[in-house]
């Protein structure tokens, strides 16, 4: 899955929220200067076409609505950054975040203790 731009992210963000939406209803949620309503709607079918969103049909308009949630996407991007910066290795992953001090060792024993009980 590709990796979302910070504009398609934008849009992404207003669909988890709010659920299935026209594109009518989606550019209210923008502050002035709202983007142009083509634009918009452009946008929301390349969502469509990479299967982040689908849409079912209302005579001559569509509701789009979100395929993915946001924890999916979440997951997807984190694997993907393991694969691409962590030679595809979560030890190396983990092992940056406590060098960085991101983790410290009573988590580390958190996740060990939701590891066990998961076997």
């Amino acid at each position: 899955m590709k990796k979302l731009t910070n504009k398609e992210k934008e849009i992404m963000d207003l669909y988890w929220q709010h659920g299935p939406m026209f594109v009518k209803e989606l550019l209210e949620y923008y502050d002035e200067p709202r983007p142009h309503f083509n634009t918009l709607s452009t946008m929301v079918r390349i969502l469509e076409k990479e299967g982040y969103l689908d849409h079912k049909q209302f005579g001559n308009t569509y509701q789009y609505y979100p395929l993915i949630t946001e924890a999916e996407y979440g997951r997807k991007s984190i694997a993907g950054v393991i694969k691409n910066y962590f030679n595809n290795s979560y030890l190396s992953a983990v092992s940056a975040f406590v060098k960085e001090e991101k983790i410290s060792v009573e988590e580390l024993r958190e996740l060990l203790d939701q590891i066990e009980k998961n076997q």
